[in-house]
């Protein structure tokens, strides 16, 4: 932590709740947590977290608690991680949570308010919930708050109670970081595996950019053929999930059969597992330090006992000192999850309710400070929406290690601390660990690996750091050009009506400039049977279409990676030329393969050229028209 940081929380006697209760097999627990004042004298604080908000006009603190006092407020994330308020294009952040919480838009509204937020509601198009089987279906128990105070004391309206608090803090934290960004919020009819899998479908066939699961369970159970086949496996959609709050292998779970495990859909490749830290804040909000969360709670993680780590992960420059051989390390990269150092939630139910006297009058309210990597997920889900999306990348989190790799600056390098387990335990008035960060690392993980203890660059609790602006988020992008327009001849269907008409040449048109042979001995990639698929097909005739849209198919002889370019033909100052509207890269797989860009740039009336070229092959291109 820098000289002169200061730690968002002052000394005083709080504890840590969990909001939802430990889950059973195959179902996953939430992974919010609450502060929660303990003795008399940490109720008496009206500013518990001490962010002391400056009352309008004066440089005395306001009277009665306001919002910002109960926790990190919007602009204090913006300041810590160095976000722009507004993403350049408008993306959907859709969080996947279990039960209906009656109030979520009614709480958000509230927040929105209070924080001076754009609104996101209904009504102005910002905000959609929906069930797990998308706007057909039906919302799921309870319907209403009346209903939930009906059912009474049941263990089914306890759990919902405890959803709520975690899609409170879900939304709003999404909200808080991408302030433009439409927010989705998919209820699943319970805490089962296979419901909330079946929201999250949901949520990518809405056309979620970014899904954030805030949840999770111990990887036992789960096989790589059902998660290659699950809904978690969705290329070009930023799908992040919560390391845990156990520490490293879940020593700290409630249940012993729930230790030794990382956390599920964390320990997939598939998406970006988020971890844990405790973050410090300096003059104006500004970043002043990190370190990995441990003390009451404890950031999760480790090596998977299923999944194999992605080339990409195994290439990073210490991956040899991880200790996880060739198993998926989590997690990927992290963001604050200290209850203590966590951030101002509106949640109007029970789970968050307390008292003040203001002269001799009694006030309720129902703000209140949560942490755990419930908060973290939502957060890297909406900074990845700020920067755009996936971007085309099939795995967005290979973007960071990449990132990482080639600019370290873009992102913060937690370098401290560690989420193993310390035998002394915490300091209850600030929640720390009372060990120092090697004794944790020796008793979890010896001999000191990076897979429990934090150091230079890539290591298991912290992954590749905390956000330090975008940069981190943005995969290298293709430069605007110019080329000569090629002669090409494009046979076309019959014009569909409607107001844009696809039209799709029957043969692939070779590139302008299509690279050297390769030699003799070097295999060649070729790619044949380019198409756009029949949902893109469909797509592509609304108007003003989305990058997004653009679904194709091929076919390829031999396993490899290819750049992907979507062009669009102008003509300035009478000259005709390609402009580069999109650029990626995509993986290939031997035999058929299905793609589709990101991104969501509106598509105007022109003819648009799609290329694939390989690092060693035959570049192909497709041409179609819009309008």
């Amino acid at each position: 932590m820098a000289a002169g940081a200061v730690s968002p929380l002052p000394s005083s006697d709080y504890s840590v709740r969990a909001v939802c209760s430990a889950p059973g097999p195959r179902h996953a627990g939430c992974l919010a947590l609450q502060l929660v004042p303990r003795s008399a004298a940490a109720r008496e604080h009206t500013h518990p977290i001490g962010m002391v908000r400056a009352a309008s006009g004066s440089a005395a603190p306001a009277k009665s608690p306001a919002a910002g006092d109960f926790g990190l407020r919007p602009q204090d994330l913006h300041s810590a991680y160095s976000l722009p308020v507004s993403p350049e294009s408008q993306q959907t952040v859709a969080l996947v949570d279990a039960y209906n919480d009656p109030t979520a838009e009614a709480d958000l509204e509230t927040y929105d308010k209070e924080f001076g937020l754009p609104a996101c509601t209904t009504a102005n198009g910002c905000f959609e919930k929906v069930g797990q089987n998308g706007p057909s279906g039906s919302l799921p128990f309870p319907k209403t708050s009346l209903e939930l105070e009906q059912a009474g004391e049941s263990e089914e309206a306890e759990e919902a109670i405890g959803w709520g608090a975690e899609i409170s803090l879900d939304i709003e934290s999404a909200h808080a970081t991408c302030e433009t960004c439409h927010i989705l919020l998919v209820e699943a009819n319970s805490t089962s595996y296979a419901d909330l899998e079946a929201a999250e479908a949901s949520a990518v066939a809405l056309g979620a950019n970014e899904v954030s699961n805030s949840w999770g369970g111990p990887e036992q159970g789960v096989t790589v053929k059902g998660d290659q086949s699950g809904p978690f496996n969705n290329p070009d959609v930023v799908i992040t999930a919560s390391s845990g709050d156990d520490g490293f292998l879940g020593w700290d779970a409630e249940r012993p059969e729930e230790r030794g495990f990382t956390n599920y859909p964390a320990a997939s490749p598939h998406v970006v597992a988020v971890g844990g830290t405790r973050l410090a804040l300096g003059a104006g909000g500004s970043w002043a330090g990190e370190s990995v969360w441990n003390g009451n709670g404890a950031s999760g993680g480790g090596c998977s006992v299923l999944f194999t780590a992605p080339a990409w992960q195994q290439q990073t420059s210490d991956w040899s000192s991880v200790g996880c051989t060739n198993k998926r390390a989590v997690a990927d990269v992290a963001a604050d999850a200290d209850p203590y150092t966590g951030v101002a939630v509106m949640d109007s139910s029970s789970a968050c309710e307390s008292e003040y006297t203001e002269k001799a009058v009694k006030h309720k309210i129902h703000w209140c400070t949560y942490g755990g990597t419930s908060l973290a997920s939502p957060i890297i889900a909406a900074v990845f929406a700020l920067a755009g999306g996936a971007n085309g990348v099939a795995y967005p989190a290979r973007t960071l290690y990449e990132n990482e790799h080639n600019a370290p600056a873009t992102l913060h390098d937690v370098n401290s601390g560690s989420n193993g387990e310390c035998a002394s335990g915490y300091n209850e008035a600030t929640g720390v660990s009372l060990c120092e960060p090697s004794q944790e690392a020796q008793a979890s993980c010896p001999p000191l690996h990076l897979s429990c203890l934090a150091g230079a660059g890539y290591d298991g609790p912290s992954g590749v750091g905390t956000p330090n602006g975008l940069l981190a988020f943005e995969p290298g992008q293709e430069q605007e050009v110019k080329e000569e327009a090629p002669q090409e001849k494009s046979a076309s269907p019959a014009p569909e009506k409607g107001p844009f008409v696809f039209k799709l040449p029957t043969t692939a048109v070779p590139a302008p400039a299509p690279p050297s042979p390769a030699s003799p001995t070097t295999q060649t990639l070729h790619i044949s049977r380019l198409a756009l698929t029949r949902s893109a097909l469909i797509a592509l005739n609304r108007r003003h279409p989305h990058t997004s849209v653009v679904g194709f198919s091929f076919t390829s002889n031999l396993a490899g990676r290819l750049k992907v370019k979507l062009s669009k033909k102008v003509r300035v100052h009478g000259r005709t030329s390609w402009r580069t509207v999109l650029g990626s890269t995509t993986p290939a797989v031997v035999g058929s393969n299905s793609r589709h860009l990101g991104g969501r740039s509106s598509l105007q009336p022109a003819l648009y050229r799609l290329t694939l070229t390989p690092s060693q092959g035959t570049v192909v291109s497709l041409l179609f028209h819009i309008g």
